[in-house]
C-alpha cells in the first residue's frame, strides 16, 4: 500500500484487513471442525467421502472473505481515490471482479458436482444439471483458485526465488508482482535465514495444532449435540412479547449458546501464545546461561574462575597471529598459560573489579567494612607466589582454623578435610602465613633477629612440605600467637613511632610462645635466658615506623580483616540491590558476547536522552514538604532504603539528619542522595556518564606499560591529574562517546529564571563532557523590516536548533559558572509539531557522533559494572545474526528498580521484568519479530539517519513512537536483535491512577497501530507464521483482551436474552446445556486472562530461571496475598476501554503519569474522574444483567451453580468498582473520607465553561468525555447508537416480569413502559423549569408544585399496589429496568449532540446526566464510607500497599501528626 494510497479511518476492519490470512485460516479451520464434529465427532471421518466433500466448502467461504477483503480496500481507499494513480485503481477493481467471480464459480461448481443438493444448491443444479459423474470439476477450480497461494508457499520455502523476483525487472514478474503486491522500496528484503524459518515455523505449527485439537475436543465437539437437541425443542411459550414466535431451530437460543465459545475459540490462540513463548523463552533463557549464578553462594563457587572470564570477554587479545604461514595454518591458536600470563589477568581484573565495588560505596549500596571486605589486591604480591582473593572469600577461615588446629591434639584429620572441602579455606591459610613470614620479614632487620626467624620459618616450611605439622609441633597456643600479632598489626596500621616500644614487647613475647610454649620439634628449641634477653631489644632491630606504601597498606589491612572477622561473610554485601548487581555482572561473563576490542578501536557511540520539564534535582524544600500525613520524601526513601541511608550517613561522617543540614555541602549530598533514588534527571545522567568513566580505565588498561599494572598501582595512581596517560586516555574516551541531553525547554527555563535550568548548568558542570540540545526561541527583526528601514519593525519569532556546554571556568574561578553556545542551527519554524518527545529527539540526533546511538529515557539509569561491556555490545553490529543481514537494532534487557516501593510497584516490576526479558527473548529469537519498545536499545545510527530517524513524529498517529522505529527498521531490510548479557535499570509507575494512565496511554498507541499503513504492511509483506508473531505480540494481545471482556458481555446478554424470553426454563428438558463442560472451558479462559494468568506465566518462568522456582512459587503466592489478581483484572479494563474507543472514536493523547513517588492520597472525584467510563460504568452495567440473571434465572437453577459460574464475574465487577479505592493510600481513613465527599460534592455541583477545568467542574468534566465524538464521523455515530440500543433490552424484558403485567404479553405493556419514562422526564423537566423561573419570586408556588408533585407519585404506588398487586420486587425491577434505559437515552443524545442542541435539550440531558453521576457517586462512595468506619481496614490496607519499613513508619508519623495537630489546634484556642 503506498504512502498517498493508504487511509487511516477509525474502523475495527483494520484489524482483518492487515490479517487477512489469519482470520481466514481460524474462520476455515473452525468451519472444518464444526462440519467433521456435526457428521460424527472424529477426526478420522474426515476420510467419509461425504464428510471430505462438505469439508471442500471451506474454499467457497474462502472465497466470499477474499472478496469481503477486495470490497473492504476499495471502502477504506475511497477517500484517496483522487490521489491514486490509474495503476492502483486498475488493481482495485481487478481484485474485486476476481473475487465476484470466484465467488460464483466456486459455489456452482461445488453445486453442480453434489450428490444430494438441499436449498440454494438445488436451485444452482437445477441450472447447470446433473454433474455427479464429473467430480473433478470442483476441486479444478479449487486447484486454480489456489495457485497464487502455492506459489507464496514456493516463495516462503525458497526465499531466494522471492528476493530475485523483489528485484527483477522482468514484464512477466513486474505484472505479478503488481498483482501482488505495490512497487514499494518498503517491505522488501524481509525474508529470513533457513535456520530461522523452520525454528519459527515449527513454533507455530506446534501452537496451532495443539490450539485446534483442544479447541475441537474440549470447546466444538461437546456442543455440537446440545445444539441438535435444541433445534429439535420445539418452544412455544414465551415470558415476553415475541416478534417471531413461530421461527425454527431456536436460533435465538443456539446463538447464545455458540457466542461466548466462538469469542473463546478465536482468543484462546493468545493464551496459547503466552504457554509456549513461556517455555521456549525458558529453555533460551537457560540455555544462554541466565540464572548459572543467581546467589552469592553461587557466586562463591563460581568466582575462581571469574578472572579467566572476565579477561576472555573484557580484555582486548594482544597477541595476534600474523603473516602468510598462519592465515594457512590448520592448528588452533593457543594463548600462554605462563605465570606471568596469569598475573596479568590478576592485575587488569583487580583493576575492574575494585572500580566497580568503588562505584557501590559511592551508590551507598555498602558501607565501608563491606567495601574492605570486597576488594581485591590491586596486584599480585610479588613476595607471595599466590593468588589473592578479596577477604569477603576468605573471612573467617582463619580464626576457625586456629581453633581447630588450637584443639587437634596433634591429629590433622579434620583440618584437611574441611581444607580439602573448600578450597578458600586453603588460600587463606597460605595466604595469612605467607603475609605474617612478609610483615615480620619487613619490620625486623636485625642480622641476629632475621637468622633466628628464618630457622624457626625453615623448620615449619619443612614440616608443612613434610605434612606433619600438626603432628611435631604444640597448636594449642596458635591463638595466643595470633591475639599477639593482631595487635601487632594494629599498631603497624598507625604506624607511630612512639608505639616502639610496644612493638618490641610484642616481638619478645610472639618469640617466647613461638620458642617455649609451641616447642615439641628438635629444630626449634628454648632459647636460653640471656640469649633470650638479647634479642628484639634495641631499636636499630627494627624498621619501625615502616615506609608505608600504598601497597604496604592495603597488605595490612587485609591482614588484620582476615584475621579478625570471626563472624561469616556470607551476607556481603548485604544490600539486595548490590547482590543482584554483582551477581548478574558475574554471570554475564560467561554468557555468550562477542569479544572486546580495544577502545581506540572500537565503535563510535551516542547516549541521546529526551527531557521536558520532569525533576533534575530535588529540592531541599521538596524533600521536607510533607503531604496530608505527614510523610516527606526524604522520610519515605528513609524508610524505603533503611540500608543505603545508613550509609550514607557513614560516607558522609554525620551521625544524623541534623548534622547533614549544617553544612551546604552536605546538604548538596542529600539532595543528590535523595535524587538518585528517584527518577530524576541527575539519576540518568550520572549513570550514563559511567560509559566515559568506564572507557578511561579501559583505555588506560589498553595503553598503560605492563610494569605499572604489575606493580599494582591504583587507576587513580596511574591516571593523576599530571599524568599524559590520562590526558590520552580522555581525548580517547571523548572520541568514542558522547551524551547529548536533549532538554527541549531549556532556553525558556534559563530566560523564566526556572530552578531547573540551573540545576541542568550544575549537571554539565559536575560532567564537563556532557552536552545539552534545546530549541531556542528567539524575537529578530525580520528581513523585510529592516529593508524598508522603518521605525515599526516586523519582529518574527525564529527558532533555533542549539547545543551548549558548560563554560570552561577554573576550580578556583569565583565567577558565575555558565554555559556556553557550541553548534546552534537555524529552523525553518516551530519544530514541535506532533507529541513533542519524537521531535526533542529529532532535533538534537544531528549533534550525536560514532556509528551507534543508544537511546535512553529519562526514568532511566546505568551501572558501572555494565557499562564495562559496552565494547562488547557494539561489536554486535559487525556480525550477520543468523547469517542474512547485519543488525540495525541492539535490545538490551532492562531492571525495573521500582518494585520496591509497593505492592503495585511490584506488581508492575515484574509484569514489565518479564516483558522485557523472556518477553522480548522469545521476540528477537525464535520468532525475528522484535521491534523498538521503547529505551535502552542501540541504533546503527547511519542506517536510521538515512531512513527517517528513530523517531516517527506525526500526532496521534505515532503516540507510540517508539515501536514505529522497529517497525520503520524491519521494513527496511533492517534487523533487530535481544541480547542479555548486559541491562539498563529503568523506572515504572509505582501508584494506580500513574499506572493507568500509562496503560491507557499504551492502549491509545496499540490503537492507533492498527490504523496505520506499518501494521498493514507488515501483516501483508510478512510470511504467514512470521505475521501470526507480529499479530499476537503487537495489536492482537490487546484485541485478545478486548474479546476477553466481550465474552463476558456475550454471554451475560446472551443468559438475559435466554432469561427474559423464557427460552432458558422452556428448555428444561435439555437443561444440560446450560452448564455444558465447553461452556465452562470458555469461562475458564477468560477467567485465566482476566485474573492475570496470561501476565504470570512469563513472569514466573523469568523468576524462576534467574532467582530459582522455589523463589518464584512464594512471589506468586505473595502476589495473590497482596490482590494482584485484583490488579491484573482492573489492568484488563483499562486496556480494553482505551484500545477500543480509540478505535471508534479516536482521542488518543499522550498522558503524563509523573513518575513520582506516591504516597499521598488521590481524591474520591479525582478518581471518579479517571476511571468513571472505563470501569465504574461498566462494572455497574455488568453488576445489573448478573442481578437480574440471578433473580429471573433462580426458580429452576441452583445457588451453587450460579456461583460456579458467575464467580469470575462478580470478581470482575466488585474489582472494577472498588479497586482505585482499594490501591489508595489512605483510602479509608474517616477523616479523608469526609474530606473527598465534600471535595466531590463541590465538583460535581459546580458550572462549566469556557476556561474552566475539568478537574473544577463536573460539566467542563462530562463535556470533554464524549468530545472525541464529535470527531467520530458518522460511521462511529451509528456504531455508538447501535451499542447504546442494547441499555433497552433490560426495559423490554424486565415489564414482563412485573407482578402487574404477568397475565398479558401484548406490545403495548412495552409501549405503557415508555410513556411512562417520558411522564417522569417531562415531571423532571418540569421541576427544572419551576426552579428556574419560580424558586425566586413565586417561592410558595413552587414549593406547592412540589409537594403535589410527591403527594401524586406516592398516591400512584399505593394505587399500583392496591389494585394491581405490585410489589415492592416490582418497584426493584422497575429500577433496574428504566435506569438503563435512561443511561441509553444519554449516549443516543451525546452521540447526536448537535441535533439535541438545535431543539434546545442539551441542557436537560446535562441535568439527567448529572443525576446519573450522583446516583453512581452514591452507589461507590457508601461501602467506601462504611468500611472506613473500621480502623482495622485502614492499618491492612496500608500493610498490603507497602511494605513493613514504611508502613510502620507511615503509622508512627500519623500518630506524630496527630500530635502535631492537636498542639496547633490548642495554641489556636488559646489565643
Amino acid at each position: 500500500m503506498g504512502k498517498v494510497n493508504f487511509v487511516e479511518i477509525r474502523s475495527f476492519w483494520h484489524i482483518f484487513r492487515s490479517f487477512d490470512r489469519m482470520w481466514s485460516f481460524l474462520i476455515l479451520s473452525l468451519q472444518a471442525m464444526v462440519i467433521v464434529a456435526w457428521n460424527g465427532g472424529t477426526p478420522g471421518d474426515i476420510f467419509d467421502a461425504g464428510v471430505f466433500k462438505q469439508v471442500l466448502s471451506i474454499f467457497i467461504t474462502a472465497a466470499v472473505m477474499k472478496m469481503g477483503q477486495a470490497i473492504l480496500d476499495i471502502v477504506l481507499s475511497w477517500k484517496a481515490r483522487r490521489s491514486m494513480s490509474l495503476a492502483v485503481k486498475l488493481r482495485y477493481i481487478l481484485k474485486l471482479l476476481s473475487g465476484a467471480a470466484w465467488v460464483v464459480i466456486l459455489p456452482v461448481t461445488y453445486a453442480y458436482t453434489s450428490d444430494n443438493p438441499t436449498g440454494l444448491n438445488r436451485t444452482i443444479k437445477s441450472w447447470f444439471g446433473d454433474g455427479r459423474n464429473q467430480p473433478s470439476l470442483y476441486i479444478l477450480a479449487v486447484v486454480v483458485y489456489l495457485s497464487p497461494n502455492m506459489l507464496a508457499a514456493t516463495l516462503f520455502i525458497f526465499p531466494v526465488l522471492r528476493r530475485f523476483l523483489e528485484k527483477s525487472n522482468l514484464k512477466v514478474v513486474a505484472l505479478i508482482m503488481w498483482w501482488s503486491q505495490p512497487r514499494l522500496f518498503v517491505g522488501r528484503g524481509m525474508h529470513e535465514g533457513a535456520f530461522s524459518l523452520f525454528k519459527y515455523t515449527m513454533f507455530w505449527v506446534i501452537l496451532l495444532a495443539t490450539k485446534l485439537v483442544v479447541s475441537f475436543y474440549v470447546e466444538i465437539r461437546p456442543l455440537v449435540q446440545p445444539t441438535k437437541d435444541i433445534m429439535k425443542v420445539p418452544i412455544t411459550t414465551f415470558q415476553w412479547h415475541e416478534f417471531f414466535p413461530h421461527a425454527k431451530n431456536n436460533i435465538g437460543v443456539v446463538i447464545a449458546l455458540w457466542a461466548p465459545i466462538i469469542l473463546v475459540y478465536f482468543m484462546d490462540t493468545q493464551i496459547w501464545y503466552a504457554i509456549f513463548s513461556t517455555l521456549v523463552g525458558g529453555i533460551y533463557g537457560a540455555c544462554r546461561r541466565l540464572g548459572e549464578i543467581r546467589t552469592l553462594g553461587m557466586l562463591r563457587s563460581r568466582f575462581e574462575s571469574l578472572p579467566k572470564a572476565f579477561n576472555d570477554h573484557l580484555i582486548p587479545n594482544d597477541s595476534k597471529r600474523r603473516g602468510f604461514r598462519s592465515a594457512f595454518s590448520s592448528k588452533p591458536y593457543k594463548k600462554p598459560e605462563d605465570g606471568k600470563e596469569e598475573d596479568k589477568i590478576a592485575a587488569r581484573f583487580a583493576q575492574i573489579w575494585n572500580l566497580i565495588i568503588t562505584s557501590f560505596r559511592q551508590e551507598d549500596l555498602i558501607d565501608n567494612r563491606e567495601k574492605d571486605l570486597l576488594l581485591v589486591p590491586y596486584c599480585k604480591d610479588r613476595e607471595m607466589d599466590m593468588i589473592q582473593w578479596p577477604p569477603f572469600l576468605l573471612a573467617s577461615k582463619i580464626p576457625i582454623a586456629l581453633d581447630m588446629a588450637a584443639d587437634s591434639g596433634g591429629k590433622d584429620r579434620d583440618l584437611k578435610k574441611r581444607m580439602n572441602s573448600d578450597p578458600y579455606f586453603t588460600y587463606a591459610i597460605k595466604e595469612c602465613y605467607a603475609s605474617f613470614k612478609n610483615v615480620i620479614y619487613a619490620v625486623v632487620v636485625g642480622p641476629r633477629e632475621r637468622d633466628v626467624i628464618q630457622k624457626i620459618f625453615k623448620v615449619v616450611d619443612d614440616l608443612v612440605a613434610a605434612d606433619t605439622l600438626i603432628k611435631d609441633l604444640h597448636m594449642s597456643n596458635l591463638p595466643t600467637l595470633s591475639k599477639k600479632f593482631i595487635e601487632l598489626l594494629v599498631i603497624l596500621q598507625k604506624n607511630n613511632k612512639e608505639d616502639l616500644g610496644q612493638v618490641i614487647i610484642l616481638f619478645q613475647d610472639m618469640l617466647e610462645v613461638v620458642t617455649r610454649d609451641n616447642r615439641k620439634h628438635e629444630g626449634i628449641t628454648p632459647l636460653d635466658q640471656q640469649e633470650q634477653e638479647q634479642l628484639f631489644t634495641k631499636a636499630v632491630e627494627f624498621e619501625f615506623p615502616v615506609k608505608a606504601s600504598d601497597a604496604w597498606k592495603e597488605k595490612i589491612k587485609r591482614l588484620h580483616l582476615l584475621l579478625t572477622v570471626k563472624e561469616s561473610a556470607m551476607d556481603v554485601p548485604t544490600n539486595l540491590d548490590a547482590r543482584r548487581r554483582i551477581s548478574f555482572f558475574a554471570n554475564s561473563l560467561f554468557m555468550d558476547m562477542p569479544k572486546a576490542p580495544k577502545v581506540r578501536n572500537m565503535l563510535p557511540f551516542s547516549v541521546l536522552t529526551p527531557y521536558y520539564k520532569e525533576d533534575v534535582l530535588f529540592s531541599s524544600q521538596a524533600l521536607e514538604e510533607e503531604n496530608e500525613d505527614g510523610v516527606s520524601i526524604l522520610f519515605y526513601l528513609q524508610k524505603i532504603y533503611p540500608d543505603e541511608w545508613k550509609n550514607f550517613l557513614e560516607r558522609v561522617d554525620c551521625k544524623n539528619e541534623e548534622e547533614l543540614r549544617e553544612t551546604e555541602q552536605t546538604e548538596d549530598e542529600l539532595r543528590l542522595w535523595a535524587s538518585y533514588r528517584g527518577q530524576t534527571l541527575t539519576r540518568t545522567v550520572r549513570g550514563m556518564m559511567y560509559y566515559r568513566q568506564a572507557l578511561v580505565l579501559q583505555s588506560c588498561l589498553d595503553m598503560a606499560p605492563e610494569n605499572d599494572l604489575m606493580e599494582g598501582f591504583r587507576a587513580a595512581d596511574i591516571l593523576s591529574e599530571e599524568s599524559h596517560l590520562l590526558t590520552q586516555s580522555k581525548a580517547v574516551a571523548d572520541m568514542k562517546f558522547t551524551y547529548v541531553v536533549s532538554c527541549q525547554s531549556y532556553g525558556i527555563q534559563k530566560r523564566s529564571g526556572d530552578p531547573r535550568a540551573q540545576d541542568i548548568l550544575r549537571l554539565m558542570t559536575t560532567y564537563p563532557s556532557l552536552r545539552v540540545a534545546y530549541i531556542d526561541e528567539v524575537e529578530e527583526t525580520s528581513k523585510e523590516g529592516e529593508a524598508s528601514k522603518d521605525r515599526s519593525k516586523k519582529i518574527e519569532k525564529v527558532y533555533y536548533s542549539a547545543l551548549v556546554k558548560a563554560a570552561v571556568t577554573k576550580p578556583d574561578d569565583p565567577g558565575q559558572k555558565l554555559d556556553q553556545d557550541i553548534y546552534r542551527i537555524k529552523l525553518p519554524g516551530n519544530a514541535m509539531l506532533g507529541e513533542g518527545k519524537p521531535e526533542n529527539q529529532n532535533h538534537a540526533i544531528i549533534f550525536t557522533r560514532g556509528e551507534g546511538l543508544q537511546t535512553i529515557d529519562m526514568n532511566q539509569e546505568h551501572y558501572m559494572e555494565e557499562t564495562l561491556k559496552m565494547r562488547n555490545l557494539l561489536q554486535e553490529f559487525t556480525k550477520k545474526h543468523d547469517g542474512v543481514r547485519y543488525p540495525t537494532i541492539l535490545g538490551v534487557r532492562e531492571h525495573i528498580f521500582t518494585g520496591s516501593v509497593s505492592s503495585l510497584a511490584w506488581f508492575m516490576s515484574n509484569q514489565e521484568t518479564s516483558f522485557v526479558t523472556i518477553g522480548q527473548r522469545v521476540l528477537a529469537n525464535p520468532l525475528r519479530v522484535r521491534f523498538h519498545y521503547g529505551h535502552p536499545d542501540i541504533f546503527d545510527r547511519l542506517f536510521h539517519l538515512t531512513r527517517g530517524g528513530v523517531s516517527k513524529a506525526s500526532k496521534i498517529i505515532n503516540l507510540s513512537e517508539d515501536i514505529f522505529a522497529g517497525f520503520n527498521s524491519t521494513l527496511r531490510e533492517g534487523n533487530v536483535t535481544h541480547h542479555e548479557y548486559m541491562q539498563v535499570g529503568k523506572g515504572r509507575d509505582v501508584g494506580l491512577n500513574q499506572i493507568s494512565l500509562f496503560e491507557a496511554k499504551i492502549a491509545y498507541g496499540n490503537g492507533e497501530q492498527t490504523l496505520s499503513r506499518d501494521i498493514y504492511r507488515l501483516g501483508h509483506r510478512f510470511d504467514f507464521f512470521r505475521m501470526l508473531s507480529c499479530y499476537y505480540t503487537t495489536i492482537g494481545f490487546y484485541f485478545s483482551t478486548m474479546i476477553t471482556v466481550w465474552t463476558v458481555y456475550v454471554f451475560l446478554y446472551g443468559r438475559l436474552y435466554l432469561v427474559l424470553s423464557g427460552l432458558d426454563e422452556g428448555l428444561a428438558t435439555g437443561r444440560r446445556f446450560i452448564h455444558n463442560d465447553p461452556l465452562q472451558v470458555a469461562l475458564a479462559s477468560q477467567s485465566f486472562v482476566q485474573l492475570g494468568f496470561l501476565m504470570a506465566l512469563p513472569m514466573m518462568m523469568e523468576i524462576g530461571l534467574e532467582r530459582g522456582f522455589r523463589t518464584a512459587l512464594s512471589d506468586f503466592v505473595l502476589m495473590q496475598l497482596q490482590l494482584a489478581s485484583v490488579f491484573f483484572t482492573f489492568s484488563l479494563g483499562t486496556k480494553t476501554h482505551y484500545y477500543g474507543k480509540t478505535l471508534l472514536h479516536g482521542g488518543a493523547e499522550y498522558r503524563a503519569t509523573g513518575r513520582g513517588f506516591v504516597v499521598f492520597h488521590a481524591k474520591f472525584a479525582e478518581n471518579y474522574r479517571l476511571y468513571s467510563r472505563s470501569h465504574f460504568v461498566k462494572g455497574i452495567e455488568l453488576m445489573i444483567l448478573l442481578i437480574v440473571f440471578e433473580i429471573f434465572g433462580q426458580s429452576y437453577r441452583g445457588a451453587i451453580a450460579y456461583i460456579f459460574i458467575t464467580f469470575s464475574m462478580w470478581f470482575m465487577v466488585v474489582t472494577w468498582l472498588f479497586a482505585p479505592f482499594l490501591f489508595n493510600p489512605s483510602g479509608f481513613e474517616w477523616q479523608k473520607i469526609v474530606d473527598d465527599w465534600t471535595d466531590w460534592n463541590k465538583w460535581i455541583s459546580n458550572r462549566g465553561g469556557i476556561g474552566v477545568s475539568p478537574d473544577k467542574s463536573w460539566e467542563s468534566w462530562w463535556e470533554k468525555e464524549h468530545e472525541p465524538l464529535k470527531y467520530s464521523g458518522k460511521r462511529g455515530t451509528v456504531l455508538e447508537i447501535v451499542l447504546a440500543v442494547r441499555f433497552f433490552i433490560y426495559q423490554y424484558g424486565l415489564v414482563y416480569h412485573l407482578n402487574i403485567t404477568k397475565h398479558t404479553k401484548s406490545v403495548l405493556v412495552y409501549c405503557l413502559s415508555w410513556v411512562v419514562i417520558f411522564f417522569i422526564l417531562l415531571v423532571m423537566k418540569a421541576v427544572s423549569v419551576g426552579r428556574r423561573k419560580f424558586s425566586a419570586e413565586f417561592q410558595l408556588v413552587f414549593r406547592l408544585l412540589k409537594g403535589l408533585i410527591f403527594i401524586v407519585f406516592i398516591s400512584t404506588i399505593v394505587i399500583l399496589i392496591v389494585i394491581p398487586h405490585m410489589t415492592i420486587q416490582d418497584i426493584f425491577v422497575c429500577i433496574l429496568a428504566f435506569m438503563p434505559t435512561g443511561w441509553g437515552l444519554l449516549l443516543v443524545a451525546q452521540a447526536l449532540k448537535p441535533a439535541i442542541m438545535s431543539v434546545g435539550l442539551w441542557g436537560s440531558i446535562r441535568a439527567l446526566a448529572r443525576g446519573y453521576e450522583i446516583i453512581m457517586g452514591l452507589l461507590l462512595f457508601t461501602p467506601i464510607a462504611f468500611l472506613a468506619w473500621f480502623p482495622f481496614v485502614s492499618e491492612f490496607q496500608t500493610r498490603m500497599l507497602f511494605n513493613q519499613a514504611f508502613s510502620r513508619g507511615l503509622q508512627i508519623s500519623r500518630i506524630l501528626g496527630g500530635h502535631k495537630k492537636d498542639r496547633a489546634a490548642r495554641s489556636k484556642d488559646d489565643r
